[in-house]
């Protein structure tokens, strides 16, 4: 009994002890959430606060913007208004000059008016009187006509015949005086500086030929340079290229060929042979060799003497030497290479006398004769091939010009080509200078007298001074003073043209007019 009563106590005890743990428990859980909710009030009200200040701040800043805003519009309004204000002010003031400008013009049409009222009237008597002339005129006219037996146009043709003719002859009076004028003040200053570059440049005359001999110790010697069969003579050619004439002509031998340059190794060839005596095949062959290398030399060393000689600096390798080849070629007889030295000395003297730039006529005048050296081998004349040959080593376009139009195959184009020109035609033209065959001699007085004799109205010609002038009398009838200067002029053209001289020939056109009557 005692036992269950303890039970049940226990039971009772356990009951009452859940259920005042319950009990304290639920409490604890109350309390908590009575805190949480305090908490939550009190973060609810401060985000509010701050909810509530933020917007006020917002609210602030936006009606500040918004009066700053409205405080701009009212400016830019208060600006807008006062340009207006001024632009109404100048176009009223605009409208006010119109206004007087419209009046004015009114004024001035008025005037004019008046004034075109009053040409009106004047035009209308100034047009009675003209009428009135004009029929006084026609009257007048044929008065005139019925006088003279003429019509308008037949006085007309008459008047301009007659004053053709005396402008004719004004014109070729004119032309005569300008050209004699001329001439003189030029031939003058001509001679003045031809006559000093001259004097200063004391050349000597050319004495050497082209012809190529060379001397024996005898006669026997002949056969030596023959050789047996012929067998050293045959190799001596095959090895120079020239033929070698073995003929009765007494101690020498005669050796020839189109190229100056074979044709002077060669002779030194067999100048040396005969010196040394040995004459076999080996040794021409060795010997050929040497005296080109040699020659090959001197050549370099005559265009590097040519240059120095006449101060023309800074030229090509290949320019030099072609330049020496001149020493070897010949014009006339005249030695290409003393030419060129004498035409470059004369061509810069000249420059100097006149102002121009000498080191480019020196240049000039040193290699205008410069395609001499190789016309046997490219087609064209000199002139051009030296020209053309010079532009491939970036010689001066001025010197290029003065060695193209030495002889007017290309315009001058600088008065330095002028200059070399003359020059060119004053070493070629001195005595001495130059010879040429009879045979060539007579074929260019003939040709010169035949291109005379070809033009209309020429009479007779006659080619004088070694035919340095052509003298042409020409028909009166035919032609007259004015047609007189036209035909010298004519002639010269063709003359340059159509032949190769030296210097310059002078075309003397002779007009004469006799009348011949008898007294009975």
């Amino acid at each position: 009994m005692e036992i269950v009563v303890g039970i049940v106590a226990l039971i009772v005890g356990a009951i009452v002890g859940v259920v005042a743990g319950r009990q304290q428990l639920l409490t604890t859980q109350r309390n908590q959430a009575q805190t949480i909710v305090s908490q939550a009030e009190a973060q609810a009200k401060d985000t509010l606060d701050s909810a509530t200040r933020q917007s006020e701040a917002l609210l602030d800043e936006n009606e500040k913007k918004a009066r700053a805003r409205l405080d701009e519009i009212e400016g830019t309004m208060t600006r807008r208004r006062k340009e207006l204000d001024r632009e109404e002010e100048a176009l009223q003031r605009r409208r006010e000059g119109l206004d007087k400008r419209t009046e004015e013009l009114d004024k001035r049409l008025e005037r004019v008016e008046l004034r075109e009222t009053n040409l009106n009237k004047r035009q209308s008597k100034i047009d009675k009187k003209e009428n009135d002339v004009a029929r006084k005129e026609q009257e007048k006219l044929e008065e005139l006509q019925r006088i003279s037996n003429m019509t308008v146009d037949e006085a007309k043709v008459q008047l301009l015949a007659a004053t053709e003719q005396e402008s004719r002859n004004d014109m070729a009076r004119i032309i005569r005086q300008v050209e004699a004028e001329a001439k003189e003040e030029a031939d003058k200053r001509a001679r003045d500086i031809i006559s000093v570059a001259v004097q200063r440049l004391a050349s000597e005359h050319v004495s050497e030929i082209s012809v190529s001999v060379v001397p024996l110790p005898g006669d026997e010697m002949k056969g030596r340079i023959i050789g047996r069969n012929g067998r050293n003579i045959r190799a001596f050619e095959l090895a120079t290229g020239v033929d070698v004439v073995v003929d009765d002509t007494p101690e020498a031998i005669t050796i020839s060929s189109f190229d100056p340059i074979r044709r002077e190794v060669a002779r030194l060839t067999m100048t040396k042979l005969v010196a040394d005596g040995r004459i076999h095949p080996a040794r021409i062959e060795k010997l050929v060799e040497d005296t080109k290398a040699e020659v090959e030399r001197t050549i370099q060393e005559e265009g590097e003497r040519a240059a120095y000689e006449t101060g023309v600096h800074g030229l090509h390798r290949e320019v030099l030497k072609l330049l020496g080849r001149l020493k070897y070629r010949y014009s006339y007889g005249q030695n290409q290479h003393a030419h060129a030295i004498e035409t470059s000395n004369l061509a810069g003297m000249i420059a100097a006398e006149l102002g121009a730039d000498v080191a480019i006529a020196r240049a000039g005048g040193l290699l205008h004769d410069l395609g001499k050296a190789i016309d046997h081998e490219v087609d064209g004349t000199h002139a051009i091939i030296g020209a053309d040959f010079l532009k491939r080593y970036n010689v001066n376009e001025k010197v290029i010009n003065c060695v193209a139009s030495h002889h007017h195959e290309v315009e001058h184009e600088c008065v330095e080509a002028y200059i070399v020109e003359a020059a060119d035609a004053i070493s070629g033209a001195r005595p001495g200078a130059r010879r040429e065959s009879l045979d060539a001699y007579i074929k260019r007085v003939k040709t010169l007298e035949d291109i005379a004799n070809s033009f209309k109205g020429v009479e007779q010609s006659y080619a004088l001074q070694a035919g340095r002038e052509i003298r042409i009398i020409v028909r009166p009838e035919q032609v007259d003073d004015l047609a007189a200067l036209e035909l010298a002029k004519d002639v010269a053209r063709r003359v340059e043209e159509t032949m190769q001289y030296p210097g310059q020939i002078k075309v003397h056109v002779i007009r004469e007019t006799r009348a011949i009557d008898y007294a009975k």
